[in-house]
């Protein structure tokens, strides 16, 4: 039987991307799942998609509002009893990403969706994983959080950096408390976020780039651990990208 048969996982940017597909892994895996996200059409479509009705739930969700990602950890668990995986991984970015371009705004935009999001989801579920002493947090970082290329634009990496600092000290802080804090780092990914580049990704490297589902792989690994093991960090990236 799977590690991960009956497990109750909440996933942000569940609608689409590696939120999608790691929805559509876990599922297959047996795991009850909580897909989020802003759009309520796209990820209504996206459950539709995953079918696996009696153990799939959607629950629009703005990350950027406590009370919302206070209402997704408390909607998960009065569907499913509980939730024993949160996986952070709802994430956006802009075109105009350079420090000339960036205003306060999308500055604050970014910082918002990237990093307070997953610290508002985490301080939600906290409480009943340390009252079961279990649980795993999974953050969905990026390269970006690793390395500070320009190629993701000063405020996507600012956040990035921040999200994967916040993994790392809540590890830290609770190596004895039961709970497991992983973050990973995924190179470039053929996803909707794409889009959202200064310039367009032409066909020929989005061949060669990681596919939604190579990610959800690398989180189902650090899933499906037994609880003494732990993985802080993992980097993941296109055979082709640089990690410098």
């Amino acid at each position: 039987m799977s590690q991960l048969a009956n497990k109750v996982a909440v996933i942000t940017g569940g609608g689409s991307g590696v939120g999608k597909a790691t929805a559509a892994l876990f599922l297959q895996e047996g795991a009850k799942v909580v897909i989020a996200g802003r759009d309520a059409a796209k990820l209504t479509a996206a459950a539709t998609e995953l079918g696996h009705a009696s153990h799939l739930l959607a629950v629009p969700t703005d990350v950027t509002k406590v009370e919302q990602c206070q209402h997704l950890i408390e909607a998960a668990t009065a569907k499913f009893g509980q939730v024993d995986i949160l996986i952070n991984n709802a994430g956006t970015n802009i075109k105009d990403r350079t420090i000339r371009e960036l205003t306060p705004e999308s500055w604050d935009y970014m910082v918002r969706i990237n990093l307070d999001g997953a610290f508002y989801c985490t301080k939600a579920v906290l409480q009943q994983m340390f009252d079961r002493k279990d649980g795993i947090i999974i953050n969905v970082v990026s390269v970006a959080g690793k390395r500070a290329n320009p190629l993701g634009g000063a405020a996507y990496v600012a956040a990035k950096f921040g999200m994967g600092g916040l993994g790392l000290v809540l590890s830290n802080e609770e190596k004895d408390s039961g709970v497991r804090v992983s973050n990973i780092y995924p190179g470039e990914i053929d996803t909707p976020i794409l889009s959202a580049r200064p310039k367009p990704v032409s066909d020929e490297q989005r061949a060669v780039i990681l596919k939604p589902e190579d990610v959800a792989e690398a989180i189902r690994f650090v899933a499906s651990l037994p609880a003494r093991v732990s993985i802080p960090e993992l980097v993941i990236k296109p055979t082709v990208q640089m990690y410098w």
